[in-house]
């Protein structure tokens, strides 16, 4: 598994995302705010508020929030023109 090891803000609800394997790429979350759990997420101060969680690999927010790894490297794959396997 490809765990993220850094995240970046770079405007709107776009992250720049890289995985221990060194894919990097920036992906647009906005689509995915959705339902009660990201509403928070949808105050773009509070988005940038993003953050590596080493224990779970993956990115978290204050709210305890967080994406699994694996959907974010699909994200990033396709972002990055590639094909998701």
């Amino acid at each position: 598994m490809n765990f993220v090891t850094s995240v970046r803000c770079v405007g709107g609800y776009r992250l720049e995302v890289t995985f221990k394997d060194g894919l990097q790429g920036v992906i647009d979350l906005e689509k995915e705010l959705y339902g009660e759990v990201f509403a928070p997420l949808k105050d773009q101060a509070f988005f940038q508020r993003v953050k590596v969680d080493s224990e779970r690999d993956t990115i978290v927010w204050p709210n305890d929030v967080d994406l699994a790894p694996e959907f974010l490297y699909s994200e990033v794959l396709k972002s990055n023109g590639l094909k998701v396997a």
